[in-house]
């Protein structure tokens, strides 16, 4: 038995060796860490259990045969999150340069079909060079066996993709499939053709970074959920965000601690809102005034600022929260921001996570670029995404409700559950001044300059008092209660219990539709 077990013991140290103390070396001088490294920092101490360390290829052409190293580049198992299940697979750029084989894509399905049988998350470390050229279409069949198993736990257990370097061709759909996107400043980079082929092809100069790094990506592209300077900042947030989900869809979300007092009332809430009508003002401001302890985990920060989303606590209990940003573009809801909404609140509804909207919205953004740009196909998805969902959905209107978005924005004909009010609420077809050039253009054609101008502030004036408030709404219903903004808090904590056992479906289908 001794000689046999010190043949696992030298079979373990070339796994556990990777592609050498030189490649490690190399990997760290990018301020990169090894595959190993980011496991031990994402997961909690003396949980890992790996599987498939002792995997090799099964390729023999261009010298392959020759150059076999257990594990094939990819480190695969189970571990624990704050004590949470979790399946893991981290690839190890020091190893082919993570390239997927038929056995490395083998060892990552093992784990998924796992995940999927025991209903817990898929976390995926990516640093991967691609397909390996040297297997030809078993790479590329492994890809997409990959792919399926996306798509099949899509819904069922949360799947997030942490990238860690190259992320490139074929290989950046299995990442944009699932939940959430975590990348890396100056070492991550996603694309589906390189800076080469881009000159080549349509003679554009662009870098590396200008192409598909993480600033790109959050900003620009949409592609990138979280960004962090480094990755053991990125790997804390991976952390982070799973404490707000449930280990599948058939779970509730963990509850915290709730050590907030859920009676707690604040008085800046009543200031925050400006007397101007078209000043700005911070959402986040109202965010922090009533979660727990101040706290948002803000998804896609610095995509579609003009809509807001993430999750918090109230009591304890996870919520995602979609908010209208006064201070971009006015909260107007833009092409961007209907695809993170409704993507975000899709996401919810699958997970048993609450959903609480604040709306401060003067309507879709006009203009040629959005009309060309699909914009009714698009804002559709937001709309669909609210009409869909089935779990607790609480709105509050703290200023502007206009038009079609009033109706998207989760209100209580799209089956919002509880939807309240400020007394600075605004809820009508459309603001006062834009109404007035409508509805009383022959009365104002008639007259010029001051005179003009002094009917239109009165007639807007009129306007404001019938219509621009929300008070006909909280007659017909359609807001359940006008309430003291300081008491947003205490109402929302009051309504999501009274919703726990919320029951609703929706008719029995394959699937919908969505305007996609």
């Amino acid at each position: 038995m001794r000689d046999e077990l010190k043949d696992l013991e030298r079979r373990k140290a070339e796994a556990l060796a990777g592609g050498g103390e030189e490649r490690l070396r190399a990997q760290r001088a990018r301020g990169k860490l090894s595959a190993r490294e980011r496991l031990d920092l994402l997961l909690d101490p003396g949980s890992f259990l790996e599987l498939d360390m002792l995997v090799t290829h099964r390729a023999s052409d261009f010298g392959l045969a020759d150059q076999r190293i257990p594990g094939d580049g990819v480190v695969t198992g189970l571990g624990e999150v704050s004590g949470r299940p979790v399946y893991v697979f981290s690839q190890d750029f020091s190893v082919f340069g993570g390239s997927l084989s038929e056995a490395h894509a083998e060892k990552i399905c093992k784990v998924m079909d796992l995940a999927l049988r025991n209903g817990a998350p898929v976390i995926g470390l990516n640093d991967s060079g691609g397909a390996r050229i040297q297997e030809g279409v078993v790479s590329l069949g492994g890809y997409a066996e990959i792919f399926l198993r996306n798509t099949l736990l899509s819904g069922v257990v949360p799947q997030l993709s942490a990238i860690l370097g190259p992320c490139a061709g074929g290989a950046v759909y299995s990442p944009a499939i699932t939940d959430f996107v975590f990348m890396v400043r100056g070492t991550s980079h996603m694309f589906v053709t390189g800076p080469s082929v881009v000159k080549t092809v349509t003679h554009e100069d662009v870098t590396l970074d200008e192409l598909g790094g993480a600033d790109t990506h959050a900003a620009r592209s949409g592609v990138a959920h979280v960004v962090a300077d480094g990755e053991p900042e990125l790997l804390r947030s991976v952390r982070d965000l799973l404490s707000f989900l449930p280990l599948n869809n058939r779970e509730d979300p963990p509850a915290g601690s709730g050590r907030d007092p859920s009676g707690r009332r604040d008085d800046a809430l009543r200031d925050i809102v400006p007397a101007s009508p078209n000043r700005p003002y911070d959402m986040k401001r109202v965010i922090a005034a009533v979660a727990d302890d101040g706290e948002l985990f803000e998804i896609h920060a610095r995509f579609a600022p003009n809509l807001l989303v993430g999750f918090a606590r109230l009591a304890g209990r996870p919520v995602g929260v979609v908010a209208n940003q006064p201070a971009v573009l006015a909260g107007v809801l833009d092409i961007d921001a209907s695809i993170k909404g409704a993507r975000f609140i899709r996401f919810c509804d699958a997970f048993n996570i609450p959903l609480v909207t604040f709306v401060d919205v003067p309507g879709f953004l006009p203009g040629t670029a959005q009309e060309f740009g699909g914009i009714i196909r698009h804002g559709a998805k937001l709309l669909y995404a609210y009409c869909e969902a089935t779990v607790p959905k609480l709105t509050v209107i703290t200023r502007k409700a206009y038009g079609g978005a009033y109706d998207v924005m989760s209100s209580k004909h799209v089956r919002g559950d509880l939807n309240f009010a400020w007394p600075t609420a605004e809820i009508a077809v459309m603001g006062p001044d834009a109404a007035v050039e409508i509805v009383h253009k022959r009365e104002l054609a008639e007259l010029s300059g001051a005179e003009r101008a002094g009917l239109a502030r009165q007639r807007a004036e009129e306007y404001r008092q019938r219509f621009a408030n929300p008070y006909v709404a909280a007659e017909r219903g359609y807001v359940d209660a006008v309430i003291d903004p300081r008491d947003t808090r205490p109402e929302l904590i009051r309504g999501l219990r009274a919703l726990a056992n919320k029951r609703d479906a929706n008719p029995p289908r394959k699937h919908g539709n969505i305007p996609l």
